[in-house]
């Protein structure tokens, strides 16, 4: 299959970045996950307009820095920084014989944010994720989300919710 991705240099994207087989280790591992986004970041910066972590997936929304296209790189050091010193996984040959650990699905879907109001809906579906899987009635209690800082950054309201499942992003699920 050819995978195209499209590099903007300073670009803003949405990613959603999925477990193996949907195994539920990201929230047994949030502290594991949390250093290696801070390793990451220390070595090549980027910022962070959102994020929620569920325990099989995540979704986040980043904006890289002024000729910068390179977010393919940090989600394979992501990656391997978070699998490193974990117990490997089932996995197929082809798995083992590039060393990978069977934790991660070997790709992300990555969508280019394309104005506000495409990084509105994208931030609104990451803050809604948690009650579209079952885990919360509101977005301010799932404590591996952005939200609480969003409302205090005044972007949402304390009382914030959709309503209604919102409509998906193009391939996030």
């Amino acid at each position: 299959m050819d995978y195209r991705r499209l590099y903007i240099p300073g670009g803003c994207y949405f990613f959603t970045v999925v477990t193996e087989d949907r195994r539920p280790v990201l929230i047994d591992q949030i502290d594991r996950l949390r250093a290696a986004f801070r390793a990451v970041r220390e070595k090549d910066p980027w910022e962070i307009d959102a994020i929620v972590v569920l325990p099989d997936h995540l979704h986040t929304l980043w904006r890289l820095p002024e000729g910068d296209v390179d977010y393919s790189l940090r989600w394979m050091l992501i990656k391997r920084n978070f699998s490193s010193g974990l117990p490997a996984q089932a996995r197929t040959r082809s798995k083992t014989s590039k060393r990978e650990k069977g934790i991660w699905q070997r790709r992300f879907f990555e969508h280019a944010i394309r104005g506000e109001e495409d990084w509105r809906r994208h931030m609104d579906y990451i803050h809604y994720n948690p009650i579209k899987h079952g885990y919360v009635v509101h977005p301010a209690e799932w404590p591996y989300s952005s939200f609480r800082t969003m409302v205090a950054k005044g972007l949402y309201a304390a009382d914030w919710t959709l309503g209604a499942s919102p409509s998906l992003p193009a391939g996030s699920e």
